[in-house]
């Protein structure tokens, strides 16, 4: 019999009295533990790739919470710069990329070279995490991954990547096969290195609608889980399209995703109404409400088991954690959704 809650729930159809939860940037800036670490690494990147101290950040929130699931300490961005494209991390402000406006950019035939400590981390977690922790590999949705690629830097409304993607459809098309292909490698190394479940985090979804958005975030994410199918891997995947103002039963249709990430804002009412009993939910605390605490976290946190009640789902937040974010509310949270409190 499977022993981690989080595979339990993708075999059994029935759902269990409590449900499997995990965090996303459950590993981060607001564990001291990380402040330290990441301290030691000397920067963001070094973190990364240290397979070490990527690995030891990766299991400080399961050694303080016991989280059913731990995910792989990473960034979306190292497949850019595994391309060729350069990176750095602005203190402060986040990260920055010299930007492209073409394919002919990018050095699709290296990126493993520059990933390979990302796939040692993910080996080494598959020895160390404890045996009732499902491992999370992940990588960001070529949507998201070119508005940072194409504007060199995050945006409020990813113009840039939008108009490139209006007036020249055919290099930005380019740019997404690329990244398809890409990611279809480098999560296919993370599945054979151990990952058991893997999330595409499609950030931006919101900034496009209909065709576009079927084109530019739909279409990309089927291709990538056909092209995971295609080398015999069958491993769950998450897809997250935040914000997407579109027919989430017709998306996991289409993409053929097994678990739907919902942001803060989704409705959850209506996601158990719309999309197939066959498709496990996740979601959606808002992560503001984890910094308040108290009684206002509790009354969220009961108000989205009942929301749920009957229908498989993973709890997580709507977003992932943010820095303020004091740790005794995590501590908080898991205890109330495990129903200690």
């Amino acid at each position: 019999m499977q022993s981690k809650p989080f595979l339990q729930l993708l075999e059994n159809k029935t759902p269990p009295n409590v449900p499997p939860i995990w965090l996303m940037r459950q590993a981060g800036r607001y564990l001291p533990e990380y402040r330290a670490t990441r301290e030691v690494a000397g920067g963001f990147l070094n973190l990364c790739y240290t397979p070490e101290l990527a690995e030891e950040v990766t299991l400080q929130p399961i050694r303080r919470y016991d989280f059913d699931a731990s995910i792989l300490f990473a960034d979306i961005l190292l497949i850019p710069q595994a391309l060729g494209q350069k990176l750095w991390f602005e203190t402060g402000e986040g990260p920055r990329l010299d930007p492209i406006m073409r394919a002919d950019d990018l050095t699709p035939d290296r990126i493993m070279a520059t990933l390979n400590p990302v796939i040692e981390t993910v080996s080494r977690l598959s020895k160390s995490l404890p045996e009732k922790t499902t491992l999370i590999g992940f990588a960001g949705a070529p949507w998201t991954v070119a508005t940072y690629m194409v504007a060199g830097r995050g945006t409020p409304d990813q113009a840039p990547a939008r108009n490139l993607a209006q007036a020249q459809p055919e290099d930005f098309q380019a740019i997404i096969d690329v990244l398809v292909g890409a990611t279809i490698e480098y999560l296919a190394a993370q599945i054979e290195a151990g990952a058991q479940v893997v999330q595409l985090f499609e950030s931006w979804a919101g900034s496009l609608s209909g065709a576009e958005f079927e084109r530019w975030c739909l279409e990309p994410v089927a291709k990538i889980i056909s092209g995971l199918r295609a080398k015999g891997l069958d491993t769950p995947v998450i897809g997250f399209p935040r914000a997407a103002d579109y027919d989430m039963a017709s998306y996991v249709a289409r993409t053929k995703c097994q678990i739907l990430g919902l942001d803060t804002f989704a409705d959850r009412s209506q996601m158990v109404r719309e999309v197939p009993d066959d498709i496990i939910l996740q979601g959606n605390l808002d992560p503001l409400t984890l910094v308040e605490g108290g009684a206002m976290l509790d009354a969220a946190i009961d108000q989205i088991l009942s929301d749920f009640e009957g229908r498989r789902f993973v709890f997580n937040l709507g977003h992932g954690i943010v820095p303020q974010t004091p740790p005794e509310h995590v501590a908080q949270l898991v205890k109330r959704v495990r129903k200690q409190v």
